[in-house]
């Protein structure tokens, strides 16, 4: 099985999120996306990202209606800070039966070269991009990079931290979030002080 790895904060996820992550279930060789949700790093004092468990289960409450995209944990139990090349080698142990691969958008992809062991991550495994309006180029060695497939997905431009600022200032944003993501965010008073 072939599985892409759509990594975020998803503080909260959205219907952008949901969009992309779609789209590459729908129209691209992947036959499956894990939706990785990047823990709070704890060296970091990040006052308005939510708690872990409550960001996991916005992922899970917006994919049940979708089978082939899940919501994936898998880095709250990895030392911290962790980094993407760690990420996969522990899913490759533990899953040697799947393909991992990579979603990015191309404002990722124009800092690729900045990761760590990034030739590490193109060696054994390809990425996915879909298109960001963002400034700066991508690097000349990923423009036609044999591991690199650019998606022609949607371009979103919604972003989480607009969502949180939009329901502080007591906006209706329902339709940028799935309902039931919205209905858990109202519930649980998040991003309104």
């Amino acid at each position: 099985m072939k599985v892409g790895l759509y990594f975020g904060t998803f503080n909260p996820i959205h219907i952008g999120h949901l969009a992309i992550a779609n789209h590459m279930a729908e129209y691209s060789d992947l036959d499956a996306i894990w939706m990785v949700v990047t823990p709070h790093n704890p060296f970091k004092k990040k006052s308005t990202l939510l708690d872990n468990h409550h960001r996991y289960e916005m992922v899970s409450i917006a994919t049940e209606e979708y089978p082939k995209i899940q919501p994936s944990n898998i880095e709250f139990k990895l030392p911290q800070p962790n980094y993407t090349v760690h990420t996969l080698a522990h899913l490759q142990e533990k899953y040697p039966q799947h393909e991992f691969c990579l979603i990015m958008g191309e404002d990722n992809l124009k800092s690729l070269h900045k990761w760590k062991n990034y030739e590490v991550i193109l060696e054994n495994h390809e990425v996915y991009v879909y298109p960001r309006i963002s400034e700066g180029t991508v690097e000349h060695q990923f423009t036609d990079h044999p591991k690199i497939h650019k998606v022609n997905a949607p371009i979103m431009e919604i972003s989480s931290t607009f969502i949180r600022k939009a329901i502080k200032e007591q906006k209706n944003i329902k339709p940028l979030l799935p309902e039931h993501v919205w209905n858990y965010i109202d519930l649980m008073n998040f991003y309104k002080k």
